[in-house]
């Protein structure tokens, strides 16, 4: 297993081309990204590179989901909107030479519509499965809580483990974000210790505010101890909104024994 650094929200002082660097510096060797479409394929592996960092997960474009839209991989009538993202990301996947790709559901703004939205939910992540399989890139997709994101048609562990069962594709597991499932499920230490083996992706903030660890009502050392003896074995992300500015939100990692983590990067 190992740590990797949300440079989407950490390091928000620098341009995200620098917060490559800033990240390496601040003792990680992975990182993940968002959405880093704005930026050109060859100025983001230019980063990586010069930074030596790996770059292990980014998610597929997701329409106008981030300024409250529906998005695209669970409305039927963005299906053609979606295969077009699962293009685009594959460049960016393959130029930067991620392990997971991250497909975020959605909303469903008419819970008349909720039916045929998760129909089409569980089409296209079978297809992006089948597609970015042939690449050796697992697919995730995340549940997201309707405090932050209203109508997200996703929002629970049951939920993820439901779909992963309907699917059922070889190439797809959910990505359990630790903030977002102790807003909607609580007992987030119960569902990584029972499902680990079905979690692609793990990524944490302490609750209820988005911060760093110690910020908010989460005992930590429980949480990294379950996901450390669980059937879980990937990537462990700080996906966290700083509670000042990146670098004194790391207190964190000097309190907790994170050695289990702390695998050297292999850079090609």
């Amino acid at each position: 297993m190992r740590l990797a650094a949300n440079i989407s929200l950490l390091f928000c002082e620098l341009p995200l081309l620098e917060r490559f660097q800033a990240a390496k510096e601040a003792g990680f060797h992975v990182v993940e990204i968002q959405f880093p479409y704005k930026e050109k394929i060859e100025d983001l592996v230019a980063a990586k590179n010069s930074a030596q960092v790996e770059v292990c997960l980014i998610n597929v474009p997701a329409g106008d989901l981030m300024v409250g839209g529906e998005g695209l991989a669970c409305v039927p009538d963005e299906k053609a909107e979606f295969e077009k993202a699962l293009n685009l990301c594959y460049k960016y996947a393959k130029a930067l030479d991620v392990k997971l790709v991250n497909v975020l559901p959605g909303r469903c703004l008419d819970p008349a519509n909720e039916y045929d939205y998760l129909e089409t939910l569980k089409h296209n992540l079978s297809k992006a499965a089948t597609a970015f399989g042939k690449h050796n890139i697992l697919v995730t997709f995340e549940a997201v809580n309707t405090r932050d994101m209203h109508g997200f048609l996703i929002h629970s562990s049951q939920q993820m483990l439901d779909i992963i069962t309907e699917v059922d594709h070889d190439n797809l597991k959910m990505q359990f974000d630790i903030y977002h499932m102790q807003l909607m499920d609580g007992h987030v230490d119960e569902c990584i210790k029972h499902h680990g083996h079905m979690i692609g992706h793990i990524q944490f903030a302490d609750a209820p505010g988005r911060g760093e660890p110690g910020s908010g009502n989460l005992n930590f050392i429980h949480i990294f101890d379950d996901i450390k003896y669980s059937h879980y074995h990937g990537y462990v992300a700080a996906e966290y909104k700083p509670t000042t500015n990146t670098h004194d939100s790391f207190q964190w990692m000097q309190e907790h024994d994170l050695t289990w983590l702390e695998t050297p990067a292999v850079v090609k």
